[in-house]
Parts: C-alpha cells; sequence; structure tokens
C-alpha cells in the first residue's frame, strides 16, 4: 500500500477551570489529574474523529496533555512528568489506539522513574496499542520574541540518546530512531529540533519515510519561517514532513498559538482534506519517495562525497 492517509491535531488546552490571572496558577496544584483527563479525552475523542476520516497514523501536538507551561518558571507544573510506558497519557492514548486501529505518535511530558530526569518525549504506539518506542527532544530552547518567552530548560532536559530496546527501530543513531510500521518508515522531530539541518538528513538517512513535527510556536519570525523550513527539507531529504502547531489561546496567558498545521513532501505542499477545524488530514503516496524526481535532480546521486557525507539509497 502506498497511500497512506495522516492526521494532526491542531488544538490546545481544553480543561476549563484555568484561572484568569497567571499569579493564580497555584490554585492548580491539586488539579494536574483533572487537567490531564480533560485533555486525554479531548484527544482520544480527536483520534476517533481521524480515524473515522480514514486516517492510519495519528500525529498528537507537542505536550498535548496540558496547557504550554514552559511560557516562566511554574514548578507546579513538574508533577505533570510521567512515565513513558505506564504513564496515564500513554495508557489513555495506547486505549485508543487500539480501539480505532491507528498508529498515534503522543508528545508526553517524561519523568525517568530511575533516574528522575525530566524530557519532551514522543512515544509512538502501533495500531494494537502497543509502544514501539520514543524519541526525546534534541534540542531544548530558551528565549524571548515579539509575542513572549519560552524556558523550556527549566522543565526538562535534552535527549541522553538513552531511549532503550526498539526492536523495530531501523535507525543507527541513537538520537534519532525511525520506527518500521505496517505502513511505513515513521521519524519523529520535537518543534525547535526542526531548525537544525542535521536533524531531517539523519532521520532521512536512516530510512524514514515520514517525519511528524509537533511543535507550540509562536511570534511573528517563527510564523513566518514556519512555511518554509519543512519545504525545504522535504525536497532536499526525500521525505514527508507533517509540521503540526498548537492553535488557540490558552487562560491565563495572552499568547496566540497561530496553529496553520501542514504536510508537505518531495514535490510541495499535499492537501488537506479534513472536515474538522481541529483536526489536518493528508493522503501521502510513498510511491514518490521511490519515483524519479519530475525536475529531473538526482541528490543522492550527486551529493559531493568528498564534501558531505553521502547518503544510502532508499530500499
Amino acid at each position: 500500500m502506498s497511500v497512506v492517509t495522516i492526521a494532526m491535531t491542531e488544538t490546545c488546552n481544553v480543561f476549563p477551570d484555568m484561572p484568569a490571572r497567571v499569579a493564580d496558577l497555584g490554585v492548580l496544584t491539586g488539579k494536574l489529574d483533572a487537567l490531564r483527563d480533560a485533555n486525554l479525552r479531548h484527544h482520544a475523542e480527536l483520534i476517533g474523529l481521524a480515524a473515522g476520516q480514514g486516517a492510519a497514523i495519528v500525529g498528537l501536538g507537542e505536550l498535548f496533555a496540558a496547557p504550554y507551561f514552559a511560557l516562566d518558571h511554574y514548578p507546579q507544573f513538574l508533577a505533570l512528568a510521567e512515565d513513558a510506558a505506564t504513564g496515564p497519557s500513554v495508557q489513555a492514548m495506547a486505549h485508543a489506539a487500539r480501539t480505532h486501529g491507528v498508529v498515534v505518535i503522543a508528545p508526553i511530558y517524561e519523568l525517568n522513574p530511575i533516574t528522575g530526569r525530566r524530557f519532551n518525549t514522543a512515544v509512538v504506539l502501533d495500531r494494537d496499542g502497543s509502544v514501539l518506542g520514543k524519541y526525546r527532544k534534541t534540542h531544548i530552547p530558551q528565549g524571548t520574541n515579539d509575542k513572549g518567552s519560552f524556558h523550556e530548560t527549566r522543565y526538562y532536559q535534552s535527549s541522553d540518546g538513552q531511549l532503550g530496546p526498539m526492536p523495530k527501530n531501523r535507525s543507527q543513531n541513537p538520537y534519532f530512531p525511525v520506527f518500521e510500521t505496517h505502513l511505513g518508515r515513521l521519524g519523529v522531530a520535537i518543534c525547535y529540533d526542526r531548525h537544525f539541518d542535521g536533524v531531517m538528513y539523519s532521520l532521512a538517512a536512516n530510512g524514514a519515510e515520514i517525519v511528524f513535527c509537533p511543535a507550540v510556536t509562536f511570534g511573528t519570525k517563527s510564523q513566518r519561517v514556519w512555511h518554509q523550513e519543512f519545504f525545504v527539507d522535504a525536497v532536499r531529504h526525500n521525505l514527508f514532513i507533517a509540521g503540526s502547531n498548537r492553535k488557540g489561546t490558552e487562560p491565563p496567558w495572552s499568547i496566540t498559538y497561530f496553529g496553520e498545521s501542514y504536510v508537505c513532501g518531495p514535490n510541495g505542499l499535499v492537501p488537506n482534506r479534513s472536515t474538522h477545524s481541529e483536526l489536518v488530514l493528508c493522503d501521502l503516496d510513498l510511491a514518490e519517495l521511490r519515483s524519479p524526481d519530475p525536475s529531473g535532480w538526482n541528490l543522492p546521486r550527486d551529493l559531493r562525497p568528498d564534501i558531505y557525507s553521502p547518503r544510502p539509497a532508499r530500499s
């Protein structure tokens, strides 16, 4: 089967009892389980809706089970971190994957129960709900733009490459796994990772066909280049790239996430045929990745090995 239908969510925190003021965020300390549960239910519903439109793979948003809390230092949100195998988010999304028979990419806030370290992690679930493995965000940003600031280094660390056994991982790079599924080979990059040229190169070099890039991004420059970066990488590395961004405004903060999620491939933008405002749904023809480039280009053949490491041909 060369045509694979994928979906991405484009939504934001749905917990109704968020405080009106940032100064009052402390009231959430005893409500974090309820906050997570509200978002898990919402995303389980979206997975069902995506499956009903024909999706076989559903990618959820970065840190999907919570508001984007890394806008400053709010220590109470540290308690949202959970185990990447047995935590409530993974269990709920595994049930949704199993119920609807779809592969799910679930980006969670991970707590390693052995080391106590926290990571921004995407767990990849097969259609039977089993865990295929995980990817930990490699590049962690901290900065300020025209819309606000982000302080992710206060909440989680950069990937340590210690991702555990993953029998269906075909990558030789310990930081960037590539998951073999019945639908194709999947890679993940998370938000800030997309700016670094080695990320998509490594995923493509290790066989990825579709890369999901869940993000929480905002700001004028970020919005402008959001529509450029994936196109270049998809063409250069012969990939389908699915970029999902949070959409909406999350109280009590005033930042609006612009959404504008899309999928592109080596031949350009893939049409979105979703009938739901919080989903992007696209049909990907993986045969494009193995067909002669209609431009006449042959980048793997013409790469200068004396300058760059050659990329192996996709089998």
